[in-house]
């Protein structure tokens, strides 16, 4: 995240917002399975294994199946948007999350959820390079990792600020979350609109964005 310009984190800090938001929609409509914390829906499907629950095995392994292939479809539109790749890569999203706020529109709302999980792992394609992702937008452990370390290493004599980019990126996920939660106590999951509409408004930013992958 260190290597990255303002407009870029500032594109990263709000996509790490809209994560949030989208994570906490999911989590309330399907009670406790999250849409883009993987590690958490994996021991959640290890301790539904061990209780013989048949229902909460297919929800956890559906998300986790549905968020993979997010991240191989974003990887794929990201090759395909060559120096747009993020343009392309947050156009998927945001017709992924429409197509999430139609499902549940439609009276879909596992369906919607799973739909959700998809756009969250093709939102982890907007920031790569060589392949490899560089700033992770829908999971803070890494994050608050290399706030860890930044801190230790301010600590010993490094930089003092280098940790703020980390932490504020977590914010950003607190702070979508907690809107996501506040939308959901009064409209429910109709709040994935708002949520397409962010996700097409941070679309039009990233193309007129300079490309540093």
């Amino acid at each position: 995240m260190l290597r990255y310009d303002r407009p870029a984190v500032g594109l990263a800090l709000g996509l790490s917002g809209l994560a949030g938001f989208v994570d906490a929609l999911g989590f309330l409509n399907i009670g406790g399975f999250f849409v883009s914390f993987m590690t958490g829906n994996t021991t959640r499907l290890g301790i539904e294994l061990v209780e013989g629950r048949l229902d909460g095995v297919l929800v956890a392994g559906m998300i986790i199946l549905l968020f993979v292939f997010g991240v191989i479809c974003g990887s794929l539109v990201g090759h395909v948007g060559k120096h747009r790749r993020q343009a392309a890569v947050l156009a998927f999203v945001t017709l992924a999350l429409a197509l999430s706020a139609g499902l549940y529109g439609a009276g879909l709302a596992i369906a919607a959820a799973g739909t959700l999980a998809l756009a969250m792992g093709a939102e982890n394609a907007v920031f790569q390079r060589d392949g490899e992702v560089t700033i992770g937008l829908t999971y803070m452990t890494g994050t608050l990792v290399k706030m860890g370390q930044r801190l230790a290493g301010a600590l010993l004599g490094g930089p003092k600020r280098a940790f703020l980019r980390h932490f504020v990126l977590w914010l950003s996920l607190l702070a979508g979350a907690l809107l996501g939660a506040y939308a959901h106590r009064h409209v429910g999951l109709a709040a994935i609109w708002l949520a397409a509409m962010a996700a097409a408004v941070f679309t039009i930013v990233a193309f007129f964005m300079p490309s540093e992958d």
